[in-house]
């Protein structure tokens, strides 16, 4: 099983960032494999100037395509998600998410920006076909503090881990796509009757 994780925030170090990674180890230590993506990946001027033909897009389009599932990560600027991410998404094939279980974390100074993941992010999501998209995880910023190792509040970490849980479950339990060669020569081949 792989699962892609997307960080969409601007910073280098980010409580984002944090997030992300703590979800990522807990997906490892149940063997789940994960490659991880960050905007700072990415060079600017292949996102801002739209260049799909990027080796390092091209490698993001193949390893999503290749994904049971992802962790889009984003901070919440403006009631809305970042807006590096959302160009980064934009040059994602059109069904890039399509068979695919997606879940949103994101990270914002208030409650009051937790909207916005269901408001901006998720309908996002929904252009790319995401097969299901889950209830997402949201921190405020005094949930996370900075240090080594970073502390996460109680109660975050118990969401996190009842969303991933609640992940790792819609992953094992999502049909595998059908071959479009296969289901073709199924077409072709059936014996029908009337």
């Amino acid at each position: 099983m792989l699962v892609v994780t997307i960080g969409g925030s601007p910073s280098q170090r980010s409580r984002t960032g944090l997030l992300l990674d703590r979800a990522g180890h807990w997906l490892e230590q149940r063997g789940i494999e994960r490659v991880h993506f960050d905007i700072h990946q990415f060079d600017p001027a292949d996102l801002l100037l739209a260049r799909f033909d990027s080796p390092a897009i091209r490698h993001l389009a193949d390893q999503v395509s290749r994904a049971d599932g992802l962790i889009v990560g984003t901070p919440v600027y403006k009631a809305s998600f970042s807006g590096a991410l959302k160009v980064l998404l934009d040059l994602l094939p059109e069904r890039a998410l399509s068979h695919k279980v997606v879940l949103p974390i994101a990270t914002g100074g208030t409650p009051t920006h937790m909207l916005a993941v269901d408001y901006a992010l998720k309908p996002v999501l929904a252009a790319l076909k995401a097969q299901e998209t889950l209830h997402g995880v949201f921190a405020t910023d005094n949930q996370i503090q900075y240090g080594e190792p970073p502390t996460f509040d109680d109660q975050l970490l118990l969401r996190l881990q009842e969303a991933l849980e609640y992940f790792a479950a819609a992953l094992a339990r999502r049909p595998a796509p059908i071959d479009p060669k296969l289901l073709n020569d199924r077409l072709i081949n059936a014996h029908w009757s009337i």
